[in-house]
């Protein structure tokens, strides 16, 4: 069941009127009508009660909603049933099992009424004395206590259908004849003569201390379309990997990683592209069949996904064979995904499980990924294994480990993201700066779709950096994947601190100007949105030898200076000249990189910026001494990117040029190339009180909404700074 009907939250808006009950379709139970809709449950099958009076209950739990929204922790019926009818059948021997595991054990409870027909049955044995003479009515199996108008079972060693025959069949009542004082934790302790087991409440580990370096891996493997990536989704909480139904394509090329939160379990989770064992060779699906099997030494657990709706195919054999020959001793737990139209009284399920048995995995597990069905059976699952692996290779002080360290305070995680067209060698730079084959590499153009996320130290510092699909304008043209693939890509620019903006060389010596239009636009959309940018000019190595010389130079002294004739807004943006392919300039751009982050998040003092003030304002040649604009005091508001806003006394205001000519000179002073600074200006009154200039009042306002900060917004500063 959703997370809402175990919780206080409100699902949405009541969008029906009228709640009636009907005798359903085939004449066999009762539905629920929400107007003209019948009630449905999560996997959209309709939620058929056996009797007139539970459908009428569960009528009223819907009509006593209100206007405002839907609270399904007010619907304890519906989500019983719910539970009844979609999870019990499927795990019904499971369930089994567990309760009578429950029974040496624990207290079952049971509603006693006023009139105690409910007891009557099971309360009618002879009087026998337990534990310190107290009388308790005991049968040879149970013994019962009506307390507080419940009927209290304690369980001895068995309880078999006879046992529970004669329980019924007596009609006695028996339970009237206990003493209030009775203690039923002493009666059970002294049951039999032996203490009774304590079933542990407490987790064994805690997985939330655990450094996530420590955590165990999970990888997702399967052929392609069976729900990996939803799967993906579903256990990281998020939508970062993209799910499109294809069934003549795959989406998934690279291996994502993320963070799983699965109840109380958290785990590495690897998302592995479509396996296809009989690939030729050479192809894109043989190159990530290997690159999932490079995965496979650094992971514990294997989930092998098959489709529940279309049955165990060939596919997924000659998959089963391929994990027992690149991975014999993992433990592989066999998911059958899209398993929510599956029904266990028509044989559905039972026929579905009974093929995913001939893999030779184990026993099965049914979820749907894309509603949630299942995941509880999932988690109990892999509790036990997580546990395990936690027990014998995680120490006590490493689960311990706190992130709040000084060094991490002071070297806060860095976002890189690589942008550019598509085929300028992306991919192929990022496997460079890891120095390790993490994302798929070719010659085929547009081959990354997702926007592939990794974690490196450099210098001490934790740097995030994020591969991005080749960035084309999209058009009402691009649907599915493509589509998806652009959108995500400009979701990660907008989320990066620093944008590494990929160029080719050899494109650039061919056509004879350094950024085509699609790179223009994300150059000047990472300045409107406040991000560093470094360019990056690569395959290098294509213009080398004699005959290219002249060339090679002639891009390397054109670069530059195109881009700031393109870019006037930033000036001094650094452009580094790399090879990927052969791995030179890893170093020149990772201090590029940090050198421009850390000029991003440069924090000046209000005295140094005022005595640079003075300087600047009396080296400015000024048309009309009178008409002079007056300063007060210049001071920085916000970093990331730097914001200054400049306090002027008097009506006059700083132009247009005065703006440009004060930016170019905090740039040139404070060595500030490459990232964008912004200048605000305040009006001072008389009386104290501050207000935007009349000029460019529309452009400031929209200004002052972006340049909010996480600690402290303009206006604080502006109060604080006139009182």
């Amino acid at each position: 069941m959703p997370m809402s009907f175990m919780t206080g939250s409100i699902v949405g808006k009541r969008f029906y009127k009228k709640v009636t009950t009907r005798e359903a379709d085939d004449g066999i139970g009762w539905s629920v009508m929400l107007d003209y809709r019948t009630l449905k449950t999560p996997s959209k099958r309709p939620l058929k009660c056996p009797t007139l009076a539970l459908a009428k209950a569960i009528a009223a739990e819907w009509e006593h909603q209100e206007a405002d929204g839907i609270r399904p922790f007010t619907m304890p019926l519906t989500k019983l049933s719910c539970t009844a009818l979609e999870r019990v059948p499927l795990t019904r021997q499971k369930i089994i099992d567990h309760l009578m595991k429950k029974f040496p054990q624990d207290l079952v409870f049971c509603r006693a009424p006023g009139d105690n027909d409910l007891t009557s049955g099971v309360c009618g044995f002879p009087s026998t004395k337990i534990g310190g003479g107290t009388p308790v009515s005991v049968s040879k199996h149970f013994f019962f206590q009506n307390v507080a108008k419940f009927c209290t079972l304690l369980g001895q060693e068995r309880a078999d259908d006879e046992v529970l025959d004669n329980v019924a069949s007596d009609g006695d009542d028996a339970c009237d004849n206990v003493p209030e004082d009775f203690n039923v934790k002493a009666a059970a302790s002294h049951t039999d003569g032996r203490p009774q087991a304590k079933h542990p409440t407490e987790d064994l580990v805690d997985f939330t201390r655990i450094h996530i370096n420590k955590l165990p891996t999970v990888v997702i493997i399967g052929r392609p379309n069976v729900g990996k990536s939803a799967l993906f989704n579903r256990l990281i909480r998020r939508r970062e990997a993209l799910v499109y139904n294809t069934p003549t394509d795959h989406v998934t090329r690279d291996i994502r990683e993320g963070v799983a939160k699965l109840g109380n379990l958290r785990f590495k989770v690897l998302d592995s592209a479509g396996l296809e064992a009989e690939a030729s060779s050479g192809s894109v699906l043989r190159r990530t069949a290997e690159m999932t099997g490079n995965v496979l030494s650094r992971s514990q657990l294997a989930l092998f996904l098959v489709d529940a709706r279309e049955g165990l195919q060939p596919m997924d054999l000659d998959v089963g064979k391929w994990l027992r020959k690149n991975a014999p001793g993992m433990k592989t737990i066999v998911v059958m995904n899209k398993a929510e139209s599956l029904d266990d009284y028509d044989g559905s399920l039972a026929a579905a499980v009974g093929e995913s048995y001939t893999l030779g995995f184990g026993d099965p597990i049914a979820l749907s990924a894309e509603t949630g069905m299942g995941m509880a059976e999932l988690h109990e699952t892999l509790r036990p294994l997580l546990e395990e692996y936690v027990l014998q290779n995680v120490n006590d002080d490493e689960s311990q480990e706190n992130d709040s360290s000084e060094d991490m305070e002071c070297k806060l995680p860095l976002q890189l993201a690589i942008v550019g067209r598509p085929n300028v060698g992306k991919s192929t730079l990022l496997n460079t700066i890891l120095q390790e084959d993490r994302v798929l590499v070719g010659p085929e153009a547009g081959l990354t779709r997702d926007s592939i996320r990794a974690e490196f130290e450099y210098q001490g510092r934790t740097i995030y950096l994020v591969d991005t699909a080749g960035w084309l304008e999209r058009t009402k043209q691009d649907k599915g994947p493509a589509s998806l693939s652009i959108m995500q890509s400009r979701k990660h620019l907008m989320r990066a601190h620093i944008i590494a903006l990929v160029l080719d060389a050899e494109e650039i010596a061919k056509a004879r100007r350094s950024m085509k239009h699609a790179e223009v636009v994300i150059a000047r959309r990472a300045v409107e949105e406040g991000r560093g940018l470094v360019v990056i000019v690569n395959k290098m190595d294509l213009l080398r030898g004699e005959e290219n010389s002249k060339l090679y130079k002639r891009v390397i002294e054109a670069v530059p200076a195109e881009i700031q004739t393109v870019i006037p807004q930033v000036t001094g943006i650094p452009v580094v000249f790399v090879s990927a392919l052969e791995g030179k300039g890893r170093m020149a751009v990772m201090r590029q990189v940090v050198e421009t982050y850390e000029k991003w998040c440069l924090r000046l003092p209000t005295a140094r910026l005022n005595r640079w003030l003075r300087k600047v304002m009396s080296r400015h040649s000024w048309k009309d001494q009178a008409a002079q604009p007056k300063i007060k005091y210049f001071t920085q508001v916000k970093a990331r990117p730097p914001t200054f806003i400049a306090f002027m006394s008097g009506k006059t205001q700083l132009s247009e040029t005065d703006l440009r000519f004060l930016t170019r000179s905090l740039k040139e002073d404070f060595d500030l190339g490459g990232i964008p600074v912004r200048i605000l200006q305040r009006t001072v009154e008389r009386n104290g009180r501050t207000k935007t200039s009349s000029k460019n009042e529309q452009s400031t306002n929209r200004a002052v909404e972006r340049v909010v900060s996480d600690k402290r917004t303009i206006l604080a500063v502006e109060n604080s700074s006139t009182t």
